[in-house]
């Protein structure tokens, strides 16, 4: 295996249905609080795992997509604890087909306030119509039981653009104590999906979010979207990244938009060349910062950087307060081109010290002469914002870490910080969709006071985790973060 998607991954494995927690959830008394957590979807006071399979197999459907959740307990995650989800499980709708790619965007929250999350799902391939890359986005409801059922959310501008459900996330963008949600697509467009939703006719109401960008160009499009507060006003605030910008630059940027009682309103480009962001609060002032990442082969940072924007009253400024990369003194690692560090980030307090912290993974690393196989690299928030002191670096080779490391794992191919055992630390969950020739798996690796330890570890492939090891179903090709 080469490649980490053909369309990027390749042909995937009919997905085992069985093992899931697939019942009917029982319905929430009236006038239920909305979730404790955004990703608590049975409702137990735990945060839950999320990891797709966008390239898998189902009912003959090659790269139909398959996604499986893992919940949360005092004890963390197990394989058997799960819910297996695709478009052919009772309840979701649509049909599995070639091409969906079911499972290749993720994002939660409560979105009917029933006091359980919801889970929302994009396929950027599913056929809508004579539209053979139209895409779509599913919601599966969250229940006591797991999540179960769902409904789809429609296109409305389907002429606009392709690959709708291409990028997803949750907020409240307005402040009213309702969550919305934040669908975007291969074109500078990003509809908002008003809450309150209700399973029986979804959204309340939507509108359009756009900005002063250049024409779309191939490539380019709202691939990647993330929320947070970032000027403390209690109103959520959406960041769009992998727009064509026209910066001379950052042709790929991030653009940011600040919530009002109004809705979304834009605020500006951020100057560097990014393809994501994540959104935490990494100097503990009590504002969501931002965190993007340039995949490199650029002057100074040839492996990939990520860059830092401080949130403040009126937002974040257009230029990064600091940039990281490998070349940095004190980040482990050696700054290479096409290492692609800053691949995927998560932001989570791992440490309990108030200060979110980055787990940054670095795709394509090289150790040694084993090709492609991949890091994380864990970096501590402080005062000043990211810090190298202390930092981390994770692979299969690290001790205490199941596995060992082989050319095209593409260890990091999704990396989570999520507390899955309540204790007050982030757990770090790391995807390698390239795993065992393709089969990919997943690891979670505890949260503690001195960081990450892999005491306890955790590691399991798609056969354990309900999704036939058939074809290439490039499990943990995605996380929900």
């Amino acid at each position: 295996m080469r490649h980490p998607l053909r369309a990027t991954l390749a042909t995937a494995t009919a997905v085992a249905l069985t093992g899931g927690l697939l019942t009917l959830a029982t319905a929430a008394p009236a006038g239920a609080a909305p979730a404790k957590y955004a990703d608590d979807f049975n409702g137990d006071g735990y945060h839950d795992l999320v990891t797709s399979a966008p390239t898998a197999t189902v009912g003959g459907a090659t790269y139909a997509g398959a996604v499986v959740v893992n919940y949360g307990s005092a004890s963390g995650i197990k394989a058997s604890r799960r819910t297996v989800l695709t478009q052919n499980t009772s309840g979701i709708p649509g049909t599995a087909e070639n091409n969906d790619y079911f499972g290749s965007a993720l994002a939660s929250g409560d979105l009917n306030n029933d006091g359980y999350a919801d889970l929302v799902i994009g396929a950027h391939g599913e056929k809508v119509g004579d539209d053979a890359n139209g895409g779509t986005a599913v919601i599966v409801w969250g229940g006591a039981n797991g999540l179960s059922g769902g409904r789809t959310v429609p296109d409305p501008a389907p002429t606009a653009h392709d690959e709708f459900g291409a990028s997803l996330a949750v907020g409240d963008f307005t402040g009213d104590g309702k969550a919305d949600l934040a669908i975007g697509s291969n074109g500078n467009d990003v509809w908002i999906h008003k809450g309150g939703f209700t399973k029986a006719s979804g959204a309340a109401s939507k509108y359009k979010v756009t900005a002063p960008v250049r024409a779309n160009v191939a490539g380019a499009g709202a691939s990647y979207l993330a929320s947070g507060d970032v000027n403390g006003d209690g109103t959520d605030d959406l960041t769009v990244s992998g727009i064509y910008t026209g910066e001379s630059t950052a042709y790929f940027g991030t653009l940011v938009y600040l919530g009002s009682s109004s809705g979304l309103a834009y605020q500006g480009v951020l100057k560097e060349e990014s393809r994501h962001a994540a959104i935490g609060d990494i100097n503990g002032d009590g504002y969501d910062d931002i965190v993007t990442s340039d995949l490199g082969d650029t002057v100074g940072h040839l492996g990939g950087s990520v860059s830092t924007h401080p949130g403040g009253p009126t937002g974040v400024d257009a230029e990064p307060t600091q940039t990281v990369g490998q070349d940095t003194p004190g980040v482990p690692g050696t700054d290479e081109s096409g290492d692609l560090f800053g691949w995927a980030v998560s932001l989570g307090d791992i440490d309990g010290d108030g200060y979110a912290d980055a787990a940054v993974s670095a795709f394509y690393e090289e150790i040694g002469t084993i090709d492609n196989t991949g890091t994380v690299t864990v970096l501590r928030g402080a005062p000043t914002g990211l810090s190298t002191s202390g930092s981390q670096l994770f692979s299969q080779n690290t001790a205490g870490v199941p596995g060992y490391a082989e050319a095209y794992d593409y260890f990091g191919s999704a990396v989570s910080l999520t507390d899955l055992n309540g204790d007050g630390h982030a757990d770090l969950s790391i995807g390698a969709n390239g795993e065992n020739s393709g089969d990919g798996a997943l690891w979670s690796l505890r949260g503690a006071t001195s960081g990450i330890t892999t005491t306890n570890a955790v590691s399991f492939g798609p056969s354990a985790a309900g999704v036939s090891t058939s074809g290439y179903p490039g499990f943990g090709w995605k996380m929900l973060r």
